[in-house]
């Protein structure tokens, strides 16, 4: 067996949902640059690897394994069904919150006017991101598996290649986003609204990351083994 170490981050995610939520917390990148094995992701972190390793380890297998199996066309339905559904839903709500919250708090805590500006950065990026994968890179990758070779755009490599940018765009917010909140410290004068707010940016910050993850380093690659084939 792989050292875990020595495995990749993308890779430790896929064996178990649950290192995400670890990975997170150390701050090491899974989503966008899950490609990196641990060790060097915590070397470039300025982490102790034993630490991540340890803690890591302690793990129970958690979280819905599946879509692992899933070929490209039912990994994209799944990733609709249940990344982008939650996103459609949550992000305008998201929104609506850290607006009220930063009118009843922001006077204390001015970090909030950032937070909301984040709050609607990160709505602005991702509806139109998965519109264009709803629309476009979605329904090309069923048409590759049902036998099509050519589309407007040329390759699907073409999408995939933009998505990746967007992905990375997005990726950068999420960070913005957590340190403008200190990674979500709840201050002790917060109200129940407040409290919502940053368990909810922590959820969509978890789940983003896990959807990324999925596309990047799972759909991504399988589809473009679906033009190879």
């Amino acid at each position: 067996m792989t050292d875990l170490q020595q495995q990749t981050l993308a890779d430790l995610v896929a064996a178990n949902p649950a290192a995400a939520r670890i990975l997170d917390a150390f701050g090491l990148d899974y989503c966008c640059h899950g490609d990196r094995t641990m060790e060097g992701a915590c070397a470039a972190a300025g982490l102790d690897v034993e630490d991540v390793k340890a803690t890591l380890a302690e793990l129970e297998i958690e979280g819905d394994t599946s879509w692992t199996g899933l070929d490209g066309p039912a990994l994209a339905d799944h990733i609709l069904g249940t990344h982008h559904a939650y996103l459609h839903a949550e992000l305008p709500l998201l929104e609506s919150l850290a607006a009220k919250v930063l009118g009843v708090h922001g006077e204390r805590h001015p970090e909030l006017a950032e937070v909301a500006r984040l709050v609607v950065c990160v709505r602005a990026d991702l509806e139109p991101h998965m519109m264009k994968e709803e629309r476009i890179l979605f329904p090309a990758i069923h048409a590759l598996a049902a036998g099509t070779t050519e589309f407007p755009f040329g390759s699907v490599a073409n999408p995939i290649r933009m998505m990746r940018l967007e992905h990375d765009r997005c990726g950068d917010l999420l960070a913005a986003l957590r340190a403008a909140t200190v990674s979500y410290t709840v201050p002790a004068d917060a109200c129940a609204s407040y409290r919502s707010l940053y368990e909810r940016l922590v959820a969509l910050e978890l789940d983003t990351h896990l959807h990324i993850h999925k596309e990047n380093h799972v759909l991504f690659p399988a589809a473009i083994a679906l033009t190879e084939r």
